[in-house]
Order: C-alpha cells, then structure tokens, then sequence
C-alpha cells in the first residue's frame, strides 16, 4: 500500500514549449527551462513604448522595447536572457544600453558551438553560447576583455 503526498503544486504556466523557453512569466519556470543570465534590477523608466532598468551588474542600463507594468511601490524585477542571446564582442558597442564589460573566464567546446563564461565588473558570471561555424576572424580567449551585449528584445522581465 502506498500513499501519495503532493505538497504545494500548482500550474505555473500553460504554453507551448517555444513561448515557455522565449517567453517564461516567472523565475522558476525561467529556471527549469535551459540555462539562464538572470540581473536583478529596479525600473527607472517604465513608458507604454518601453522601460529602463538600473542593474548594479552592469555598466550600462537595460532597456527593452515595451512597458512592463510596475507598480508603485515595487520597482525591482528580474531581467532574465538566455545565453544564445547574450553577445561577445572584442570591440564597445556603440549603443547607449544593453551591454557591459567584461573579461573570458572560461570557454567550454561542445562541438557545435562554445560556451563563454565572461566574467562582469561585479564579479557576476555570464554565459554566451558561440557558434562554431564561423572560422575566420579573431576570437576572444581566456583572459581577454571583451563585451557582452544584447537586442532591445531579447530578453524578458519577470515579476515573480
């Protein structure tokens, strides 16, 4: 005989697997689905059209391309992208937003393509998937400085 024990379930979200993995509306559905790049940030824009978020990760603000609907009183939220998302470049962007400094921690090979680990300014690890496709062309190395940076949409705020 057997007893079944559930404790604290419910649905969090009921999608299909593309909007679930693009478009997740909570951390922990964020996290259960891939590998993630999550900021903690505080809105200090939030228009109809778009928002800005101060990240203390970060060397520049993020910006994304709608309004996200704070309240009041909270002002904190979660930027999460994904790493195939997340850019690495040798040159500064030339954008006012998306982007920070940083530093190749580690790079790990898989074939098809390569994982950055780049390390920020606050000490906080990123990850940057990197096709393996393109040969020519210099490519950043453990140590090097380097930049990460990201589309206007590309990722997405999370409340909860």
């Amino acid at each position: 005989e057997s007893i079944e024990f559930m404790h604290l379930v419910w649905i969090a979200q009921i999608v299909s697997p593309i909007d679930i993995y693009e478009t997740p509306t909570s951390r922990m559905v964020c996290d259960f689905i891939g590998n993630v790049n999550i900021f903690e940030g505080e809105v200090i824009d939030d228009a109809e059209g778009h928002a800005t978020i101060t990240c203390k990760d970060l060397d520049r603000q993020i910006y994304v391309g709608h309004g996200i609907s704070t309240s009041v009183q909270d002002k904190s939220v979660t930027y999460a992208i994904r790493p195939e998302k997340l850019l690495v470049t040798a040159e500064m962007p030339t954008c006012e937003y998306n982007w920070s400094s940083g530093k190749v921690h580690d790079i790990a090979y898989l074939g098809g393509h390569s994982v950055f680990y780049v390390e920020l300014p606050s000490g906080k690890l990123v990850q940057s998937f990197v096709a393996n496709a393109e040969r020519r062309g210099q490519r950043p190395t453990w140590g090097d400085q380097v930049y990460v940076w990201w589309e206007d949409d590309s990722g997405v705020v999370l409340r909860s």
